[in-house]
């Protein structure tokens, strides 16, 4: 059992027969009162992001995970085909439950699977990708030397906030975890 005050963003647990994984966590303690906690967080088979609220001293079931590397293969359409790097096996995962990892993932990629005994239910991406910039408005002349930025999209469909020097055909890493542009490579 895990107390709700060890609760933390990436901490998994079980609760209601459901696997939930926590994106944000906070704490509330009101003047008054037992303290509260509320957590953003996303069911891992069905994708559903959800807010619960508990009250200090509650208790979630914790769950043990297991990791494996596999390489991200292709995709259907619905779900996301990966390969284990060890086994070769060829688990799939549904889009909606991958949530917004699916906009980083390119062929070939290596990711970390999570497995609920021999389910798989998430991936973990790398830190950073480097994605290549398929459409950038032009850079005016005198607009490149301050810290001016304008949005890009990149080959995965991503839009980023960029500085003002980057063009098309440029490709950029990103930070799986924001979302925002670190560098141009």
């Amino acid at each position: 059992m895990i107390d709700v005050n060890g609760l933390r963003k990436g901490t998994t647990f079980e609760l209601d027969g459901k696997i939930f994984k926590v994106l944000e966590y906070s704490h509330h303690k009101p003047g008054r009162g037992k303290a509260t906690i509320r957590v953003d967080v996303r069911d891992l088979r069905s994708g559903d992001r959800l807010k619960k609220k508990f009250n200090s001293g509650d208790t979630v079931q914790d769950i043990n995970l297991t990791y494996r590397n596999a390489k991200y293969l292709y995709t259907d359409g619905e779900n996301y085909h990966f390969m284990d790097t060890e086994t070769y096996e060829q688990p799939a995962l549904n889009a909606k439950a991958l949530g917004e990892a699916t906009q980083y993932l390119q062929a070939e990629m290596e990711v970390k699977l999570t497995f609920y005994g021999n389910e798989p239910l998430d991936i973990d991406l790398p830190t950073t990708v480097d994605l290549k910039v398929v459409y950038a408005d032009p850079a005016a002349k005198g607009n490149t030397a301050t810290s001016v930025t304008k949005n890009v999209k990149t080959e995965t469909g991503v839009e980023v906030n960029v500085p003002y020097f980057v063009k098309t055909g440029d490709t950029i890493r990103v930070d799986t975890r924001s979302g925002e542009y670190v560098t141009r490579v």
